[in-house]
């Protein structure tokens, strides 16, 4: 249905959001009321769309998510899956929170941990949960012994901006490979708390100058939103794309391909959990956009 719609062939990977549920509320959370929410994939689902998006789109890669990925039941078996029979790549993001044991159960089949942080030590902790800093580092450190590759997401914002080099220099020091800085968005939790909206955009020219300047051995990915002129209004190529980088699918089986759909409800496709298919359902508002290029700092 997506190549008949757009002219898109191939996407590489999925983003599979598996449930809104965690066991965290950050501050900054864009799913917001959601977490709350039951929905949820169910482990026949999950595979069945792993599956069609291998065989129809030759999708080679996959991203579990949540809410909090560790906290679904069938986590493994949905991990083995795509790993084992489909030969995907897999990697799940992480709050890093008390997974040890189930990190430990499906190290063998994960080919990164990706592990999400907002700072050091207390700043963390005060947008993310208490004692969450120091498990999160617990979690990288294992994932190491296990022979398991890290990376890690940041949120920016104005509590933290200025940690981004300070955290960058201390994951670098656990092996992790590469750390992406991403822009806040007004929308869930984050609408709550304007207090952590960067006001000054002059700090995004100066966070990018000193990461120029650092001569940093962790690969730092910039969302290109953290600039004083933004993104741009659109991230379509001119004729359309053949293949695309990613496509999420969220607990409801929504479809998003959009670089500025954080946020919104409108969608211009859906998974059919039942039918196992995927349907065009599009509205008004719907544009099909890629993801924004992203600006690289430091070397892996």
């Amino acid at each position: 249905m997506i190549s008949e719609v757009t002219g898109i062939r191939r996407i590489r990977m999925l983003y599979l959001q598996l449930l809104y549920r965690c066991n965290f509320e950050c501050l900054h959370c864009f799913h917001g009321k959601r977490l709350q929410h039951a929905d949820a994939f169910t482990t026949d689902e999950a595979v069945n769309l792993l599956t069609l998006m291998r065989d129809e789109y030759g999708t080679e890669a996959v991203t579990l998510l949540g809410g909090e990925p560790f906290v679904y039941r069938d986590l493994a078996q949905v991990v083995r899956y795509a790993k084992r029979d489909l030969g995907m790549q897999v990697e799940i993001c992480t709050n890093g929170y008390r997974i040890e044991r189930r990190l430990t159960e499906i190290a063998p089949d994960l080919d990164l941990l990706r592990v999400s942080l907002e700072g050091i030590g207390s700043t963390n902790d005060q947008i993310r949960k208490f004692g969450s800093y120091r498990s999160a580092l617990s979690a990288l450190e294992i994932a190491r012994r296990l022979g398991v590759r890290t990376g890690a997401t940041m949120t920016v914002t104005s509590r933290n901006i200025e940690e981004v080099l300070p955290l960058a220099r201390v994951l670098q020091g656990y092996g992790v490979e590469q750390l992406k800085l991403h822009c806040l968005r007004p929308v869930g939790n984050a609408a709550d708390h304007p207090e952590l909206l960067i006001t000054d955009l002059a700090a995004y020219t100066r966070l990018r100058g000193g990461l120029d300047a650092a001569d940093l051995e962790i690969e730092v990915i910039v969302d290109e939103d953290l600039s004083e002129a933004g993104a741009p209004d659109s991230c379509l190529p001119d004729g359309g794309p053949v293949e695309i980088e990613r496509i999420e699918a969220d607990p409801r089986g929504a479809l998003t391909m959009s670089c500025k759909a954080v946020g919104k409800d409108s969608h211009a496709f859906w998974y059919d959990k039942l039918a196992d298919h995927i349907d065009h359902r599009p509205s008004p508002t719907d544009e099909l956009a890629l993801a924004v290029p992203d600006v690289v700092y430091g070397r892996v």
